[in-house]
């Protein structure tokens, strides 16, 4: 059955071959910017806002979120939009656990804003699980460029429009409101597919009374915000086709774009001023390849061209930023705006003798006010002692945490700095002091302001043991105690977790009630452990005492002489302690575990 309106002015071409564009797009050549005479008017509508991606695309050049980090976010970002909800959306894979665990999580809190989305393929079957999570709005994927249709799908552009109509009707019957997401637009056919496609989409909801809404995907970053540039990667034109030609509400449209030419955020406030009310963005710009609109910046320019920050709490973005860091342990450059350590510290000797008489000059807003993020300056010969003290006090962890009271000017090692400081300027330098260079001479000349590099790889590995025998404790079938099931628990774990050196099941009078496991050729070490009582153990004691996980520090096995670390685990039933699990984790093997993908990636 042909569903293509046919009365339209803008009917639909479909090519034997795909049209690539290859004047624009020449592949083995830097993409052509093509310009013509025509030009085209910024038209901002009334209303503008924000939706968000951190949670779908964001996630796709970064380990997952844990479902606890995603519900963090999802506070902060309901905190930052503020009671206007200007953050107006969030989307959200359905597919795995995690994914499923995180969307319940967000829905539970029941926040007006962001209003929790889903993101789905073309496919029917995905609708279910939209439906399953009594989600109201989900995007559906309908790529458009003949890249994607014809290179990638294998289909021409009559059957791709048919067949991503067919899964808008089936979301609209099943009470969903679709939101297409025109992938690739801008290598697309703009009026010989995409608006003959919008006008489909626009007839379904004037029939069916459900809006439809289109995002403009800049899947590669190809957009341009110059009004004379030519289609399909102008920008203002291609806004312009939908909301003037055709007549497409701006409050169903919505912009998504990349970074790979360094173009995102100007692309996203360019479809702002061209008629697109809803600009897709994430945290710190984290997304696909090159990243999407920074959702942080996306905020400040909403807030410039509105004149008005409705309701927008600012200092939010220093807080997210925080937790990134903190928490999620992502790298922020020092110097991204908003929200690096230092986008407002200034550097050169001349800006910060400029800063001292009016902050005015060198800084771009009242950053304290605005992100309660004080005016930073770094360390120059007018300093002085008392100036290199601050520096450090506000700069080094090991005191901004509290577990070091702050450094005085009269600290000995301060004015062995600050003579090397002045050493510099009478040598003729004329830029201030960096971040870099005071950290080196501090860890040189005050070490006690710091944690050895060591000491932080002790404190990983131990987080790292104490991780994995939680894992082990909750693989532990606890029915299944002095069975010979149990066992091949063990077995299976030791199988999988090469950095354990030992791991045995001790009842609550300190014997053990499982063989001792250990790695392959390793078992004759520990032959008296068996049957040796281990009640006046530290480890056994400690778990019987706080009813937690314990971590040793590092020593060395009395029996092999590696370096280890001993834990212990409750086994519960019933909030009662039936067994303590004891594992012993080789130090050399443990470490090279550490890393930056979350612990739930890291399952046994």
């Amino acid at each position: 059955m042909n569903t293509i309106n046919n009365s339209s002015p803008f009917q639909l071409v479909n090519p034997s071959e795909p049209n690539l564009y290859r004047d624009q797009f020449p592949y083995s050549e830097v993409p052509k910017i093509l310009f013509e005479r025509d030009f085209v008017l910024p038209q901002r509508p009334e209303e503008i806002w924000i939706t968000d991606t951190t949670f779908r695309d964001g996630q796709q050049a970064r380990p997952p979120y844990t479902p606890q980090q995603i519900l963090h976010l999802y506070t902060l970002l309901h905190k930052l939009g503020g009671k206007k909800g200007i953050i107006r959306q969030s989307e959200f894979f359905l597919y795995s656990k995690r994914d499923k665990e995180a969307v319940e999580l967000c829905k539970s809190q029941n926040l007006p804003f962001p209003e929790v989305t889903s993101w789905i393929r073309a496919d029917k079957n995905d609708l279910t699980l939209v439906k399953e999570f009594e989600i109201e709005e989900t995007g559906i994927l309908t790529s458009v460029s003949d890249y994607h249709i014809y290179l990638k799908l294998k289909k021409n552009r009559k059957k791709a429009m048919e067949d991503y109509l067919s899964i808008v009707k089936e979301a609209i019957s099943a009470g969903i409101k679709p939101r297409c997401h025109f992938e690739d637009i801008t290598r697309a056919d703009i009026y010989g597919f995409c608006i003959p496609f919008a006008v489909e989409l626009k007839k379904l909801m004037d029939e069916s009374g459900v809006p439809v809404k289109i995002r403009l995907c800049d899947t590669m970053g190809y957009g341009l915000s110059y009004p004379n540039a030519v289609l399909p990667r102008s920008i203002p034109k291609m806004v312009q086709a939908f909301t003037e030609k055709i007549g497409y509400p701006s409050e169903l449209l919505e912009w998504h774009g990349h970074n790979d030419f360094h173009k995102v955020h100007v692309n996203g406030a360019t479809a702002w001023l061209y008629g697109i009310s809803a600009l897709n963005a994430s945290l710190l710009g984290f997304g696909e390849r090159t990243g999407n609109p920074p959702l942080e910046a996306a905020i400040i320019e909403y807030i410039g061209l509105m004149g008005d920050n409705h309701g927008i709490q600012t200092q939010v973005i220093t807080e997210i930023a925080e937790y990134f860091q903190r928490e999620i342990k992502a790298p922020i450059p020092e110097n991204y705006p908003f929200v690096g350590q230092e986008f407002n510290t200034t550097r050169a000797g001349i800006h910060a003798d400029g800063l001292l008489k009016n902050q005015e000059i060198y800084n771009i807003f009242d950053t304290e006010k605005i992100l309660n993020r004080p005016l930073k300056v770094t360390v120059t010969d007018k300093s002085g002692v008392a100036g290199i003290a601050r520096w450090l006090n506000e700069n080094i962890e090991f005191i901004k945490s509290g577990e070091r009271e702050e450094i005085s000017k009269r600290e000995p090692g301060i004015q062995v700095i600050h003579r090397w400081v002045q050493q510099q300027y009478d040598n003729g330098r004329t830029t201030s002091i960096s971040s870099e260079e005071l950290m080196a001479q501090a860890r040189h000349f005050v070490p006690s302001l710091f944690v050895s590099n060591f000491e932080l790889i002790q404190q990983e590995v131990k987080n790292k043991a104490l991780g994995i025998t939680s894992q082990v404790v909750n693989n532990i079938d606890v029915n299944t105690l002095n069975s010979q099931e149990i066992e091949q628990q063990l077995r299976s774990i030791l199988a999988v977790e090469h950095s354990i050196h030992l791991l045995a099941i001790t009842d609550l009078e300190g014997n053990r009630i499982s063989q001792v496991h250990t790695q392959w050729g390793e078992k004759n070490y520990f032959r008296n452990l068996l049957t040796k009582n281990f009640k006046d153990h530290f480890w056994f004691t400690e778990v019987m005492n706080h009813r937690q996980a314990y971590c040793s520090e590092i020593y060395h096995s009395s029996y092999t002489k590696d370096l280890i670390i001993t834990t212990a685990g409750p086994l519960m039933k019933d909030e009662n302690i039936i067994a303590i699990v004891d594992v012993d984790f080789k130090f050399n093997e443990l470490e090279k575990l550490r890393s930056s993908i979350p612990e739930e990636i890291l399952r046994l």
